[in-house]
């Protein structure tokens, strides 16, 4: 545990202390994020913090080529490598976007760049558990088209959540800080992992990230910084689970578990929020690319929520779902996991509605026309009152 805690510390110091200075550049250099009518940052921010969160994730992978017990992992695979290569092209693309713009197709076409080179470095899906089957191998022509897809999936998962301040990098923290534990437990911790030390330098470098970038932030990520950490736990989660030749050994509910629910549940929120965005546009007959305001996020704030309560609450349910996720895959037994998930359930439902701030936001227009309204006809009764009746203003009844 000690080696992966190290490389943790040293890419959370690296982009803690790296983030102002890439705020600085970007003050310089003029990449703004400005305000516009489907985001919800009221003045020009500071953008492309991809870049201190590279730094960071550099930081921490190269420390472990030196650690005595992560540096053996250089030699047996070149994952590490492949991630900081792919990455560095994923973030060139998100630059080019934070800063000067790049379509949907060409964002896309980066991606699939940059996961294409991971297939070319190896990192690829070559084993899936399927339960009743067992260990199916996967063929080339299955391997490569599936890693890309995944690959560009998580990519754009991170990147479709990344709409307020701190969301995103709070909620990727948490997504590695679970499946950091859930591939240490399974190994065992006797052996390094290139997934636990992928996850362990992600959350790193996301929480290192996140007090310049909670509310109210003082830089943004972009899509750099996004698509970036999406890319980082595809990687992470390829390593873990599409290379485990051992099955599930702890009853059936392990067997829905690993190896490939658990990054999906882990992940519940984000490619959730891309399954409703995608349904929405279709829907409307919009391009699946095209940006709204109805995000998750967005209809927290909808219904009374500020912006900070909104953050914490889809941390909570990251938190919760990570949890469930853990429970299934190492508690054998149906009523306690049932019970774990309902309680868990139960307490995402309930939750939003209990604390929110019943006042009613900018980005619920109905709520405000409403209240509008009401302070409209109540103007007019105190101009219509005469002077000095028991409805006119105290002003105009001391006068």
């Amino acid at each position: 545990m000690v080696p992966y805690l190290v490389v943790f510390a040293a890419s959370f110091v690296a982009t803690f202390v790296t983030t102002p200075a890439v705020r600085r550049l970007s003050l310089r250099l003029g990449w703004i994020d400005p305000p516009s009518d489907r985001k919800v940052h009221p003045k020009p921010t500071p953008t492309a913090g991809g870049i201190a969160i590279f730094v960071g994730l550099a930081v921490g992978l190269g420390l472990s080529r030196v650690l005595p017990f992560l540096s053996g992992l250089h030699e047996t695979t070149s994952d590490p490598d492949a991630a900081l290569v792919a990455g560095l092209v994923i973030l060139g693309v998100g630059l080019l976007d934070d800063t000067r713009g790049v379509s949907a197709l060409g964002k896309l076409a980066g991606q699939i760049l940059g996961a294409g080179l991971l297939v070319l470095f190896g990192v690829q899906l070559l084993y899936f558990y399927f339960p009743g089957q067992g260990i199916l191998v996967l063929s080339p022509d299955l391997a490569v088209p599936l890693t890309v897809l995944w690959v560009v999936a998580m990519v754009n998962a991170v990147n479709l959540i990344d709409g307020l301040d701190g969301l995103a990098a709070g909620m990727v923290a948490i997504a590695a800080v679970a499946f950091f534990a859930y591939m240490y437990r399974t190994g065992g911790g006797a052996d390094p992992s290139t997934a636990a030390l992928i996850s362990a330098v992600v959350a790193g470098s996301a929480l290192g990230f996140l007090p310049w970038n909670f509310h109210p932030a003082k830089i943004f990520m972009g899509d750099s910084g996004a698509m970036l950490l999406g890319l980082m736990l595809g990687v992470a989660t390829i390593s873990g689970v599409g290379r485990n030749t051992n099955g599930p050994s702890r009853g059936d509910f392990a067997a829905l578990a690993i190896p490939i629910a658990v990054p999906l549940l882990v992940l519940t929120v984000p490619f959730l929020d891309v399954l409703l965005a995608i349904i929405r546009r279709m829907r409307k007959g919009l391009g699946i690319t095209h940006a709204d305001k109805q995000h998750i996020h967005h209809h927290l704030l909808d219904i009374g929520h500020s912006h900070r309560e909104a953050v914490l609450l889809m941390y909570v349910w990251s938190a919760l779902i990570s949890m469930c996720a853990l429970a299934v895959a190492f508690i054998n037994g149906r009523l306690v996991v049932g019970g774990i998930v309902v309680v868990a359930v139960t307490a995402a439902a309930v939750l939003p509605w209990l604390i929110r701030d019943r006042a009613p936001r900018a980005s619920d227009p109905r709520r405000l026309a409403r209240r509008n309204g009401r302070a409209a006809r109540k103007a007019g009764r105190h101009a219509a009152a005469p002077v000095g009746s028991a409805k006119a203003p105290e002003a105009e009844r001391h006068r």
